[in-house]
């Protein structure tokens, strides 16, 4: 199994700016991680509407940000080997020609080695900050995907939809992957694993330790099942549909544990990539390598 890990980007690793790159240079050197990972939030809210995993409030790591696309831009010049992934960028929130921009420099700086997971987020609150209605979301993602699609194919390249548009433009400079980087999809509902079916490269499931009993088969292996079945009635190859599983556990949870979840999604499961997100346990940079090390200790033995 590729095993990695979030870079510090939240809580209190997020007040350590000046050791991203130590981290993301360390873990790739050091510990051997195999990939480096970020997400996207923009706030936290006093008070949500809709809190996070659904319920009432929002985790007070979340009081803490740094931006995506700045790690990874970091972490893309101090390593040569790590995949650097995102998991989720929420896509309705961005323009694609923008997104599009800084997507292809971080692929360019990192000399292909992106992962682009997408999804489409759950905070009424961040919809609002980023001036775009959450019940377009699902439709701005799809165009989001085309927009893309048509940016890094074409040259001159054009897209005119209901939500976005981009006249049309020379496209001279595309991500180092041809065609783009590999996009995986994040979600569970009906119209997410459709979409993931339909026209994704990968899906996103996630396990949080401490939370309830992992099982994998009904986490990982059913639901990967379901999309295989649908992308084949569509004429897509079912194996072609890979998947990285996020490990986000909560706060008291053990190094043991984590890798525990790892070594048991990829026997039962048959999962070949995941990452941990250490921000509910890490004090600082310096113990979520130390976290980090364990991890891959207990995994790989």
């Amino acid at each position: 199994m590729r095993i990695g890990f979030a870079l510090p980007q939240f809580g209190a690793l997020a007040h350590q700016p000046d050791q991203v790159a130590r981290f993301a240079e360390q873990a790739e050197q050091q510990l051997g991680a195999d990939s480096l990972w970020v997400g996207d939030r923009l706030l936290a809210p006093v008070d949500p509407t809709v809190g996070y995993g659904g319920g009432t409030t929002i985790p007070a790591e979340f009081n803490s940000i740094l931006d995506p696309f700045g790690l990874l831009t970091v972490a893309a010049t101090v390593t040569g080997r790590v995949q650097l992934g995102t998991n989720v960028l929420n896509a309705p929130w961005y323009p694609p020609a923008i997104f599009a921009r800084s997507l292809t420099s971080i692929d360019q700086f990192s000399a292909g080695r992106l992962l682009l997971g997408l999804g489409i987020g759950w905070s009424p609150e961040e919809y609002v900050a980023a001036g775009i209605p959450m019940t377009e979301r699902g439709a701005r993602l799809d165009e989001c995907l085309d927009a893309l699609d048509a940016l890094w194919t074409a040259d001159p390249a054009e897209y005119h939809g209901r939500h976005w548009s981009v006249p049309a433009t020379r496209v001279e400079l595309t991500p180092a992957q041809k065609g783009g980087p590999p996009i995986y999809l994040a979600g569970f509902a009906p119209a997410a694993v459709r979409r993931v079916a339909r026209r994704a490269d990968g899906w996103l499931p996630v396990y949080r330790p401490g939370t309830r009993e992992f099982d994998p088969e009904a986490t990982i292996a059913a639901p990967l099942a379901r999309i295989r079945k649908l992308a084949a009635a569509q004429g897509r190859d079912p194996a072609s549909i890979g998947t990285v599983l996020r490990v986000y556990p909560v706060a008291g949870v053990s190094a043991r544990e984590c890798a525990t979840a790892l070594v048991r999604a990829e026997r039962e499961a048959g999962t070949d990539h995941a990452f941990v997100d250490l921000q509910c346990l890490a004090e600082s940079v310096d113990h979520a390598l130390e976290l980090a090390g364990r991890i891959l200790e207990h995994a790989r033995r």
